[in-house]
């Protein structure tokens, strides 16, 4: 089967779907996007993914996009090591985790991102008619960069709320590590949820957020520390 990755070194989301190939032992053909050239919104690549995001997976020439889709798909056709619970109370579980995760989390995380690293390397001193022609052509997000501007940067607002679901994401993996009894979020088995959070929280603490949850929640940092020494992330 020829599996083919249209990703982004720097996209959380197409960090989640490089750490559940490594984990599967998956061989892949490679294709980095650059946006600061604006490969994801070439015409080539809005027809593999309309969105005009990362990452892209094409197999056997059929393109699955949203990253949470294709590391469950990854796990349908390569089942083993399976990265899904058999059980049907765990499997649960695990669904209502990733719709938390792609609801809270990785939204969050955008915020600060691009506020203390994106938008100074990418836009700040980008020609203002060429940032707003570029907004224009996002199929998704336009409000997104226009509440973040070129030069301001979001509102301290929209910043200190991000933050607050960052917290209140490191209060729940606490909690369910402590009812599951670790080591991982859904007890013994390491699974797609531990995958796809692990480069959201790696990305806060790139940006200097590990002292939310560091002062206070053990379990927490302790799987973070876990997490950190794992052979593929």
């Amino acid at each position: 089967m020829a599996l083919e990755l249209y990703h982004s070194g720097h996209s959380t989301c197409s960090q989640k779907v490089r750490i559940c190939l490594a984990e599967k032992g998956i061989e892949w053909t490679s294709h980095e996007l650059h946006f600061a050239t604006g490969d994801h919104l070439t015409p080539e690549y809005l027809k593999l993914n309309p969105n005009g995001v990362v990452p892209t997976l094409v197999h056997d020439g059929e393109p699955i996009i949203e990253s949470s889709v294709i590391v469950e798909y990854l796990d349908e056709i390569f089942p083993e090591p399976s990265l899904v619970p058999r059980a049907p109370l765990p499997r649960a579980r695990l669904r209502v985790w990733m719709r938390y995760m792609e609801e809270v989390p990785t939204p969050a995380v955008r915020v600060p991102s691009f506020n203390q690293v994106f938008r100074p390397l990418r836009y700040e001193n980008m020609p203002e008619e060429e940032f707003q022609e570029r907004v224009e052509k996002l199929p998704l997000r336009k409000a997104f960069y226009r509440r973040m501007g070129r030069i301001d940067g979001f509102a301290e607002s929209e910043v200190d709320n991000a933050l607050g679901q960052i917290r209140q994401t490191a209060e729940r993996v606490n909690a369910a590590v402590i009812q599951s009894g670790g080591p991982w979020i859904l007890g013994s088995d390491y699974t797609l949820i531990d995958v796809t959070l692990t480069p959201l929280i790696q990305r806060m603490a790139d940006l200097g957020y590990a002292k939310l949850w560091e002062d206070d929640l053990p379990e927490m940092t302790a799987w973070f520390g876990r997490i950190q020494n794992a052979p593929f992330v």
